[in-house]
């Protein structure tokens, strides 16, 4: 029995117009995928399986939390995932995934693991930009990227970290004079 066994959803055996499954993806699920987007998460999958005359409609609402690095702070948060996707499916005489929407299974065979697809829908689902709450990343990792970049407290969450004024002193100590040389450089680079 394979890893993947439990998303088999068979098409070929059908017997109404349309079935619902519920899936649970844990921790487990994205250890065993091996993704490294991904690695843990709690989300709950509702698929709806509509048969059609020309083959089958796919429905899959995701909704839970993954975990994911925060971009300024590196420490794991937890990212809300919601979307709603769906594709069709028809049968063939070979597995094929045509365009977005449209999966060929064989006739033969007649069964569709749905895993991969879960997955990708919930990798999908999570913005590209994930970061804490304001106030809510590592202190020690926040202060050092204030060090070296040049953004608002607000952007950093540093509004609610409390005093920020030990960070303003080491921007300033950081602040060294323009050797004029570059000025002259610049000048060059304006006549052109």
């Amino acid at each position: 029995m394979g890893k993947f066994d439990k998303y088999e959803i068979d098409l070929k055996g059908m017997r109404e117009s349309s079935a619902k499954y519920e899936f649970m993806l844990d921790n487990a699920f994205f250890a065993a995928i091996d993704v490294p987007e991904v690695q843990k998460g709690k989300v709950n999958v509702s698929l709806s399986v509509r048969k059609t005359s020309h083959g089958f409609n796919l429905s899959f609402h995701t909704e839970g939390v993954v975990i994911v690095p925060c971009d300024r702070c590196l420490d794991d948060m937890e990212q809300p995932v919601v979307s709603d996707d769906s594709f069709r499916v028809k049968f063939g005489p070979e597995y094929s995934e045509e365009g977005e929407d449209l999966v060929i299974v064989p006739e033969d065979k007649g069964t569709l693991n749905v895993a991969w697809f879960m997955y990708e829908f919930v990798a999908l689902a999570i913005p590209m930009k994930h970061a804490h709450a304001p106030g809510q990343c590592n202190r020690d990792m926040n202060s050092r990227l204030h060090k070296y970049l040049r953004v608002s407290e607000d952007e950093l969450g540093m509004d609610e970290m409390g005093d920020s004024s030990d960070f303003v002193q080491e921007e300033e100590e950081v602040e060294k004079p323009v050797d004029p040389r570059w000025n002259e450089l610049k000048k060059i680079l304006d006549n052109n």
